[in-house]
């Protein structure tokens, strides 16, 4: 299998009140980091990501392509269908995440290739939610994600009641990713305050 990735940035977090591409995290910030997680897994030359229309982001390896979403504040949705056009002639499947997982397992993502089977999608489920930022789409469902577009059916779910979806107990990949750290995405400061906690870093000061 051809494999490839969608990492959507978005711009701005509402919440966080600031660009989490751009975090410091270490020696890096939050999107390169999560750029050289995901290129354990997925080459790197089949890596898209997907910024708004004016987003500055921060410099990043060769082969990485930058798109720009057309419409801006459409959701997940939006940016799976810019850059599934956009890798759609290089991978028979992609891994879809945000920029802001950077406690990410890269054998999480090989894992969730393997389990995609013959299935439109793989998404992880907790049994009350689906993870549609942690979930592998073949480009075959690139019709499915325009037509609900267009009718202005935002919520990932109906993605997975329009397209034979394979959904995968969280339980499931434990024995690549114990603690499901690859599922935490960093919506508030706490949330980052922690992950650069468990990664070994401190909350960088700001000027």
């Amino acid at each position: 299998m051809r494999k490839g990735a969608i990492i959507l940035c978005g711009g701005k977090s509402s919440r966080m009140g600031r660009d989490k591409a751009t975090l410091p995290f270490g020696p890096e910030v939050m999107l390169q980091r999560v750029v050289r997680l995901i290129g354990e897994a997925v080459p790197l030359e089949n890596m898209v990501v997907v910024a708004a229309a004016n987003q500055a982001l921060p410099e990043l390896p060769v082969g990485v392509q930058v798109v720009r979403d057309e419409r801006e504040y459409r959701g997940p949705l939006e940016g799976l269908a810019t850059g599934l056009s956009a890798v759609a002639d290089r991978a028979d499947a992609a891994y879809a995440t945000g920029c802001d997982v950077p406690l990410l397992v890269p054998a999480f993502v090989d894992r969730m290739f393997t389990l995609l089977g013959d299935f439109g999608i793989a998404v992880p489920f907790d049994g009350q939610h689906h993870h549609p930022l942690a979930a592998v789409y073949r480009p075959a469902v690139l019709p499915h994600i325009q037509k609900l577009l267009d009718a202005d059916r935002l919520r990932p779910r109906f993605l997975f009641d329009e397209v034979r979806t394979r959904e995968i107990p969280v339980d499931d990949l434990r024995a690549v990713d114990p603690q499901l750290s690859t599922l935490e995405n960093l919506n508030y400061e706490h949330d980052y305050a922690a992950a650069l906690a468990a990664a070994g870093f401190t909350v960088p000061s700001v000027s």
